[in-house]
């Protein structure tokens, strides 16, 4: 299958990310998007990012601009020293995917790329190469400033507590150990791999998580940490070894923030509707919760406004107070805080992470997906759904009677007994996804086991191979 493109970056099989192609895209780029003579370049620990970077910083070079390597990294500290330096910036990872995969993350100097710059860059593709003067290349360490941005805002909170790191291969592994170790905490580093390892924070692999039991009793954890592979998606496994959704946490970082005013996809945990706020629901993905945060920034620029996810990329778009003064935005999706915040929000309360998440409201998630779709199928059933009130009636009828209709991405209905199933074509892969929720998680894990049988009954497909991704807390 050849690479895909989108507001995500690139992606695609390593075997096809030839230096053309790379280039290509490149030029694309700083053809289409600003960046004001300079671009931040970094990668992840795959084991072809160094060579896929080195393509992108000649390219740079080639066009006579200041190409500043980073090194390996997270995005979310590239995109800091970016942003910071008014320049742009090009991740080179595949984050949670296979090492058979990788690709491009494109930022401009006001953060992630928008719609609008993705249209750009494909109508650039295909430029001649362009020779001339070539341009200077330096290193920076830009992983010290962000480092350095949560020892400051957060100083020794963390005292007291034992956190275990899960280092994997993720590009953050010495630096959340660095980060816990300058909060107050005792880091444990658990779990180094020389080869990479494709964590997704979203649908941890079965045989992982059978082993956070024995690291709690191993080493006497508080908490376990984590983050995928280029570190803009979080994982935290509390005390009763219960893997908190990324949702969730979001939920009670913003909290911990003083947030008014919350951007979140619709399928994200209604539980932040109760009680925390303005919340704003937007299409799954985060140039869309991008957008819908910069829409309340130019009517209100006071606003105390955050963005996340369901993954948990956390996204500050406001100079928020903190425990040791002031934490600055950052408008891209980072993993840190929604670590951190959390943590500080149960030691402050005096309570363990297992008892802060026994606080909230009683609403759980659940998510699967049948793979080998086409498109063209599962978008025809959504529309056919979505126009006939009778053909939902039919498809749901164990639910009862419909409380609401959401057609923001997919079709979210709302039943009796604040029951939801979202169904959704995939945006950038043949799959149709299932999510729900209800009041426990046997229940949400129920639901979405019983419509996607449904679904492969009704559209012939089927579920070999399918991942399953569980959100438990």
């Amino acid at each position: 299958m050849a690479p895909k493109f989108g507001t995500s970056g690139l992606r695609g099989l390593v075997t096809e990310l030839t230096e053309p192609l790379v280039c290509d895209y490149t030029r694309a780029f700083l053809a289409a998007c600003p960046h004001e003579g300079r671009v931040f370049v970094g990668q992840d620990l795959r084991p072809s990012s160094p060579r896929i970077a080195k393509w992108v910083r000649e390219e740079i070079l080639a066009h006579g601009l200041e190409a500043i390597d980073c090194g390996a990294l997270p995005t979310p500290a590239l995109a800091l020293a970016s942003m910071q330096a008014g320049a742009a910036a090009v991740m080179v990872t595949g984050s949670h995917i296979p090492s058979d995969r990788n690709g491009l993350k494109f930022y401009v100097p006001s953060g992630e790329i928008s719609k609008q710059d993705e249209t750009g860059i494909q109508a650039e593709l295909g430029r001649s190469p362009v020779s001339g003067p070539p341009g200077k290349e330096r290193h920076m360490d830009a992983s010290a400033a962000y480092a350095a941005r949560y020892r400051e805002a957060f100083g020794p909170a963390l005292e007291g507590l034992t956190i275990g790191v899960y280092q994997h291969s993720s590009v953050a592994r010495d630096l959340m150990v660095e980060v816990m170790e300058g909060l107050g905490a005792r880091a444990v580093a658990i779990a180094r791999s020389d080869i990479f390892i494709p964590v997704d924070t979203e649908a941890l692999d079965p045989g992982t998580k059978q082993l956070f039991a024995g690291w709690f009793e191993a080493h006497g954890l508080d908490v376990l940490i984590s983050t995928d592979g280029d570190a803009d998606r979080p994982m935290m496994v509390d005390d009763a070894c219960r893997v908190v959704p990324g949702d969730v946490l979001g939920a009670i970082t913003a909290r911990q923030l003083g947030a008014d005013t919350i951007c979140t996809p619709v399928s994200s945990n209604t539980m932040v509707d109760k009680g925390f706020g303005q919340v704003i629901r937007t299409r799954i993905g985060s140039p869309y919760v991008i957008a819908a945060m910069e829409e309340v920034i130019s009517e209100n620029s006071s606003a105390r406004i955050v963005g996340y996810e369901a993954n948990g990329g956390f996204l500050l778009g406001f100079e928020a107070e903190t425990v040791e003064g002031k934490l600055a935005p950052l408008v891209t999706r980072d993993c840190f805080l929604p670590i951190i915040a959390p943590l500080v929000a149960a030691r402050s309360a005096d309570q363990s992470m297992s008892q802060l998440i026994d606080t909230l409201p009683p609403r759980f998630t659940a998510a699967d997906r049948i793979q080998g779709i086409e498109t063209s199928i599962s978008k025809a059933f959504i529309a056919a759904m979505s126009s006939s009130v009778g053909d939902r009636a039919a498809f749901f009828e164990s639910l009862g009677p419909e409380t609401g209709l959401d057609l923001t991405d997919g079709l979210r209905v709302s039943f009796q007994g604040e029951e939801i199933v979202h169904l959704r074509p995939s945006g950038n892969a043949p799959e149709f996804r299932c999510y729900a929720e209800a009041g426990s998680q046997e229940r949400a894990a129920v639901l979405v086991e019983t419509f996607l049988a449904k679904l492969e009954q009704e559209t012939g497909a089927g579920r070999a191979g399918a991942v399953p991704r569980p959100q438990e807390w």
